[in-house]
């Protein structure tokens, strides 16, 4: 397959997970919109890796990938925590938290 095609459904998923952060209000979407980015940048690097016959793009996909899992992790966790405070978990609900 063309790395085109590639080229073409990262950037795609890029733009979707992109127009996600900027528009939707849930705190969760916006979480997932971030790991869609992250995904459709994995997707480019395996991409390039397999194209080009290097190995080092699938390591930066294990990097981002621990990245991805830590930042799920907190993510969650303190949407949980102003879950239970604020009973919602929208974005701009929490503006309050820099007064």
């Amino acid at each position: 397959m063309p790395i085109e095609y590639y080229l073409i459904l990262s950037s795609v998923l890029f733009s979707i997970g992109v127009l996600g952060v900027m528009i939707r209000r849930n705190a969760i979407v916006v979480l997932m919109c971030i790991e869609l980015m992250l995904n459709a940048i994995n997707l480019l690097l395996v991409a390039f890796s397999t194209y080009l016959g290097d190995g080092h793009g699938q390591v930066f996909v294990f990097f981002i990938m621990v990245v991805a899992a830590a930042e799920a992790t907190i993510g969650l966790s303190i949407l949980v925590l102003i879950y239970r405070n604020t009973k919602g978990v929208d974005i701009h609900q929490l503006d309050h938290l820099k007064h």
